[in-house]
């Protein structure tokens, strides 16, 4: 990996566009380099982890709203639509696949300088891939290249700092990988980098306060934006440029401003992309910081025994969840029983209470209505708070994968005075967990989330295909999908008609 730095640069300067961030990371998708067997093996397994969580969110609303949209878009070849027959415009395909990927916020992670979920790339790059006949081989080059991006930009820039959305990083990645898979030159994928970044910068109100369905569809927006710039670049249409660097560009206005450096890492000519072996994905769906103190509430059960008996619980932690899913984010939203799903998602107090009353997680009941109105769990939650500890915040943005935590410290106090106190680093899950994922854990996700979904003879076939992603010829690729039943599409709730 080489480490580039980055900074304003005005106008007047003598800047050459192949020191561009932008230009660089069009140099890395378009390398030729081979994707190594420990990458491609993981890429399956995320694009099975996609399929699964997109299988559980298929019938609510806002991806049956997605879904609706992208019907009206019919197209030839065009790409597939998960639980939907026929083929459509890809930019509209990654568009409704990528909120049944996001809706449930259930698939892949990686947290550093900035946090993400890097399997927001798929929907886009197989849209792509499906629409312009490409195979199994051009696929699974072109999402090494989109997880590499991801994660080179998010270890280095930190977008939340400055309020801005990480979405912002998914656009030039998504652009990379698309420019990947279609071997497209440097320049052309350079533009569409710097496209895609200039169409998906946004503030990080979707994530703040009373958060809307709009936390799903914004990385299906940016998804969406990759597709249409890629388009927009080989039609030879620029982009604003320096993208990041310049005068009245993006770290100059939206991040850190003129007298910041960011150092960004890149493989070197020749050098595997590996970045997606970095990223985890979750057993729980929460926001990727809940899933250690989940596992940490199970464990806590049998040493707490009357739940009752707890006068208070202090989940100590780093800044990040303390601010962003914590006490410590100011938001009374996260203590509200009618909060909506994507409200209590991001509450960790919530989260907490019900795993330490229910011993288990559940992407649909463990969110209902009636679970989060219970009396006795309003008057748990409200007895969590979180606090900022400089050693969890040391290691949530620590370098070393060993050493790296996404965790907290658990200090229960019972009414009697006795503290009871446990910690866990890593969700189990995690690759350093106590039962990390492996295929066999990927494909048990996609079997429970599928269950009266995918009739089971469409999971074995859908199964089949994915595992052999690699060797797909162009005719193959669309069956990177799944259909259902009428009936099962008929439990989606009709929203009222748009404009198409």
């Amino acid at each position: 990996m080489k480490n580039h730095l980055v900074r304003t640069h005005r106008s007047a300067e003598n800047f050459p566009r192949e020191e561009h961030l932008a230009w660089r990371i069009a140099e890395v998708a378009a390398d030729p380099v081979a994707v190594v067997p420990e990458v491609e093996e993981m890429i399956v397994n995320r694009i099975i982890d996609n399929a699964a969580v997109a299988a559980a969110s298929l019938t609510r609303g806002p991806v049956s709203t997605a879904r609706a949209q992208a019907l009206t878009h019919p197209y030839t070849p065009g790409a597939t639509v998960f639980g939907a027959e026929g083929r459509f415009s890809p930019e509209w395909a990654a568009w409704a696949n990528g909120v049944a990927v996001r809706e449930l916020d259930f698939h892949d992670t990686f947290l550093a300088a900035e946090y993400s979920h890097p399997g927001d790339n798929i929907p886009s790059i197989l849209a792509v891939a499906q629409h312009t006949g490409r195979d199994g081989r051009d696929l699974i080059r072109g999402l090494a290249t989109g997880y590499e991006i991801q994660v080179d930009l998010v270890r280095s820039i930190c977008l939340h700092e400055h309020k801005i959305d990480h979405v912002a990083h998914l656009g030039p990645s998504a652009a990379a990988g698309i420019g990947t898979l279609l071997g497209l030159d440097v320049e052309t994928i350079y533009q569409a980098i710097g496209q895609a970044l200039h169409t998906t910068t946004a503030t990080r109100q979707s994530r703040k306060g009373e958060i809307s369905s709009w936390k799903a569809y914004a990385p299906a927006f940016a998804g969406k934006m990759a597709v249409e710039a890629v388009d927009r670049a080989l039609r030879g249409e620029g982009a604003p440029s320096p993208i990041w660097e310049g005068e009245d560009g993006v770290i100059a206005w939206l991040l850190g401003g003129p007298g910041k450096e960011y150092s960004v890492p890149l493989p070197g000519p020749g050098e595997p992309k590996r970045g997606i072996l970095d990223t985890y994905t979750k057993q729980h769906s929460a926001e990727y910081q809940s899933q250690a103190p989940i596992d940490l509430a199970r464990r806590l059960r049998d040493r707490v025994g009357d739940l009752s008996q707890i006068a208070s619980i202090v989940l100590h932690t780093s800044h990040h969840t303390h601010v962003v899913i914590g006490t410590g984010s100011g938001d009374p939203q996260k203590f509200d029983p009618a909060a909506s799903r994507e409200t209590l998602d991001h509450s960790v107090m919530y989260i907490f209470a019900v795993a330490l009353q229910d011993g288990t997680w559940h992407h649909e009941r463990s969110y209902a209505p009636e679970r989060a109105r219970r009396p006795d769990t309003i008057a748990l939650w409200n007895k969590i708070s979180t606090a900022e500890d400089p050693e969890w915040t040391r290691r949530y943005h620590s370098n070393d994968p060993n050493e790296k935590a996404f965790g907290a410290r658990a200090e229960v106090t019972l009414k009697s005075g006795e503290v009871i106190v446990d910690e866990l680093a890593v969700a189990d899950a995690h690759p350093l967990g106590a039962r990390p994922f492996a295929r066999e854990q990927y494909i048990a996700k996609f079997r429970t989330l599928a269950e009266g979904v995918i009739e089971p003879a469409e999971q074995d076939r859908f199964l089949a295909v994915v595992q052999r992603a690699g060797e797909l010829s162009a005719d193959d690729l669309s069956e990177l999908t799944f259909t259902v039943s009428p009936d099962v599409l008929a439990r989606a709730p009709r929203a009222p008609k748009g404009l198409f």
